[in-house]
């Protein structure tokens, strides 16, 4: 079986290394994959958004499966594109995956299905936005309506930040195109949680709750990231809790969705905020989660590839998945200046010592090679991950092998799991 995977990141790594563990699989390409992900696969260079361009490679090279990693050509519509050509590719179409593309569409799908959210109103002026924010007041949350890699739902303390905020994304045009609508909710209280899900349109196999830690510093300060890191099991989703996202959340969206005639496969990820026995969606994404995917793939016991197909071909509820006790958890390298402005081309060393430790894996996000060496290449360079009996040994482990490892100008949150450690133990 040949398989194809479309991305440069450390989710796409992370598949990489848990595809090529599959004795279905005898040849793996990725498109256009980084220097980690080239040990696992054969790298191409075609970017993750030249749909017409992977179509063809994949028809060229008798691909079996190809596996989208990022969000952008899902909501381009690579999926509706492959299938033309009866290529058999993992994740949503294109007018499912605008649950992603789209805030004020998933936000109004919440609001004709009754599914649990904040409190929102959309605009396409600023200033009837900012005429808003000054009647509601602060805090409140400023998002950009479009894709924006998990960069522009801006927090705002005070009217004077949400006014700014809307100046950022509509004004100035920080996010170019993603912020000609924007999403202006209230601000919940609680904790968040990663719920994700495969589904084949119909059935469902809820996956192990993860939680993301966005903000940049220590202590959930400074601006919104891709992800600093992530751990899994999160025990603030309790068996009860879970049981209610996934009835009120997850089950609700797919049936919502088909009901549009927006029917959907692939993975649904509900970003979620818990409040006491509550579970409010602030966001859906319609792919694995980069970094929820580094430990989740380090749990997963069962085939992975067998699952995505059956996902693929409308058979999920005959599969069993297995996971891993104990837990797994990531912390991200990245980038001097990240998420602004950062240095690229910056040698890595010490990965050589990291290979060495058990239950350990460095995945690449951000990284390239040239003359034989590793050098950085984005703002999240490292996710570097490890596994053990609970979350307190996997995080210590982690940090183990962050302290081997070394780039000028790295930078790494050191409270990765924080939240968890007095709340252990969960059952996932």
């Amino acid at each position: 079986m040949k398989v194809l995977i479309i991305g440069s990141g450390g989710r796409e790594h992370a598949l990489a290394w848990k595809i090529s563990r599959s004795p279905l699989v005898d040849k793996i390409f990725c498109a256009p994959g980084n220097a980690g992900i080239e040990k696992h696969a054969e790298c191409v260079n075609i970017g993750s958004g030249d749909i017409k361009g992977l179509r063809r490679f994949a028809r060229d090279n008798g691909i079996d499966m190809t596996v989208v990693g990022p969000e952008a050509p899902l909501c381009a519509g690579i999926v509706d594109s492959f299938e033309a050509w009866d290529l058999k590719i993992f994740g949503p179409a294109q007018t499912a995956a605008r649950l992603e593309g789209s805030k004020v569409f998933a936000k109004q799908l919440m609001e004709r299905h009754t599914i649990p959210t904040a409190t929102f109103r959309t605009f396409d002026s600023a200033d009837r936005a900012k005429a808003y924010i000054d009647m509601v007041g602060a805090p409140i949350v400023v998002k950009a309506d479009g894709l924006a890699a998990g960069k522009a739902a801006i927090v705002c303390r005070s009217e004077e930040e949400a006014r700014s905020a809307v100046n950022r994304i509509m004004i100035e045009e920080e996010f170019g195109d993603a912020g000609k609508q924007i999403v202006i909710e209230e601000c919940l209280k609680g904790e968040e949680v990663s719920v994700l899900a495969l589904t084949d349109g119909h059935g469902i196999a809820l996956l192990p709750p993860c939680q993301d830690h966005k903000p940049v510093y220590d202590g959930d300060e400074g601006p919104n990231t891709g992800g600093m890191g992530a751990y899994s099991p999160a025990p603030v989703l309790t068996y009860n809790m879970a049981g209610i996202a996934e009835r009120e959340v997850i089950i609700q969206t797919i049936h919502a969705m088909n009901r549009e005639d927006r029917p959907y496969r692939g993975v649904l990820y509900a970003g979620l905020m818990i409040q006491e026995e509550n579970a409010y969606v602030l966001e859906y994404n319609c792919r694995f989660g980069d970094p929820e995917m580094q430990p989740l793939a380090m749990r997963l016991k069962s085939d992975i590839v067998p699952i995505l197909m059956a996902s693929i071909e409308g058979n999920l509820a005959d599969m069993e998945i297995e996971w891993h006790e104990g837990a797994a958890l990531c912390v991200i390298m990245a980038s001097e200046g990240y998420p602004a402005g950062y240095e690229k081309g910056e040698p890595v060393s010490g990965l050589e010592d990291v290979e060495k430790m058990d239950d350990v894996m460095v995945f690449h996000s951000g990284t390239r090679s040239e003359g034989g060496r590793c050098l950085t290449d984005g703002g999240r360079v490292l996710g570097v991950t490890a596994r053990g009996a609970d979350i307190k040994s996997a995080r210590k482990l982690a940090y183990e092998a962050v302290g081997k490892i070394h780039f000028q100008g790295a930078h790494y949150r050191t409270d990765i799991g924080w939240k968890a450690l007095g709340r252990e133990k969960s059952g996932f």
